[in-house]
Parts: structure tokens; C-alpha cells; sequence
């Protein structure tokens, strides 16, 4: 029976020499908060859904919602609306909210039009600026209004906006709910 032997050696060799017990094992976890100003993070841009679920991934993990602006190499209003969110990005928008996760989407890639990622987050004009927490997209806050875009105070408070959802997929706005308008102000 080389079975209990075994065990029987295993046993002893856990033994503490005075009190004859097994010492018993903890385990620390260590639980991290997040920081009280993140940093902003930009990504390369999206052409394919690897990339893209990445992004979301990483975005999850560090609890700051992932923003998308969904750009196509047709669109001129793209052109002019992207660099004015990722410098706004790059200037700390959104980062004493907790931060945010910054990418462009191209739509028109080959990868991203075959797996009709448009269709699934609903883009139906370009731009789009379209925020994701938690691995969620966040449709109820999606802009496609380009003259919104280009408004500076507005895209401003848009990032803060999103920047406060924290991976907690609610609103970042102190806003009256999704049934407010039905069942009045809370």
C-alpha cells in the first residue's frame, strides 16, 4: 500500500515540531482601487476584431470606459472631427473623472465591414463617436451629429461624461433614467 504511505508522509512533513498541528495555509488577496486620476489611453486604430475586442478587454480591466470614433477613409467629416478628439484626449480630458480608453474604428477595413460591426453597435452615419463600459456599448449617449463633434465645450463634457461610468455601465450623468420620462423625475 504505497498510498498511505505517501500520504502519511506528506502529513508529517506539514507537522510543526511543537504543536503537532498542520500549519494552516492563507492566502492574501490583494484587492487594487483604482486610481483617483488615470491616465488617458489611445489606441492604433481598429481594422480588424482582434483589435477591437482587445481594446474593449483592456478598457474593461482597468474600469474606464473605452471611447470609439467610427471613421471611413470616404468620410471628410471624419478627417476633420478626429483630430479634435484625440488631442482633447491627449490633453486629459476625462482623466480626473477616472479616464478613458480612445480609438478610431475604421468601418470601411475589409476585417470590420466582412463581420458587419457597424450593424451590431448600430452605426448608421459616420462619424460616430460611440463609448463602451464594461464591455458594453453605451447606445443611449452614442453621438452622430457632427456639428456636436466639433463643438468643443460639448465633446468637453461628453469624455467627462463618459469618463465617470468607472466600468459600473451606468450613465455618467446625473440624468433622470432610462423610464424617467415615462414615470417622471426620480
Amino acid at each position: 500500500m504505497p498510498f498511505p504511505r505517501q500520504i502519511a508522509g506528506v502529513a508529517s512533513s506539514l507537522k510543526t515540531s511543537r504543536t503537532g498541528q498542520i500549519p494552516s495555509v492563507r492566502r492574501a488577496f490583494l484587492s487594487t482601487t483604482r486610481q483617483k486620476q488615470a491616465r488617458n489611453q489611445i489606441y492604433d486604430s481598429v481594422r480588424n476584431l482582434d483589435q477591437f475586442y482587445n481594446y474593449q478587454l483592456l478598457s474593461s480591466s482597468s474600469r474606464t470606459p473605452l471611447i470609439t470614433l467610427w471613421t471611413a477613409s470616404y468620410c471628410p467629416t471624419c478627417r476633420v472631427v478626429a483630430p479634435l478628439i484625440k488631442e482633447m484626449v491627449e490633453s486629459g480630458v476625462g482623466e480626473e473623472e477616472g479616464g478613458v480608453g480612445y480609438c478610431t474604428v475604421e468601418y470601411d477595413a475589409p476585417d470590420v465591414m466582412s463581420a458587419g460591426l457597424g450593424l451590431t453597435y448600430m452605426i448608421n452615419s459616420l462619424p460616430t463617436l460611440l463609448s463602451f463600459d464594461a464591455q458594453e456599448a453605451q447606445t443611449q449617449t452614442k453621438v452622430s451629429d457632427p456639428r456636436q463633434m466639433a463643438d468643443k465645450k460639448y465633446l468637453e463634457e461628453w469624455i467627462r461624461n463618459e469618463a465617470r461610468r468607472h466600468g459600473n455601465r451606468g450613465g455618467g450623468t446625473s440624468g433622470i433614467g432610462f423610464f424617467g420620462g415615462l414615470f417622471g423625475k426620480s
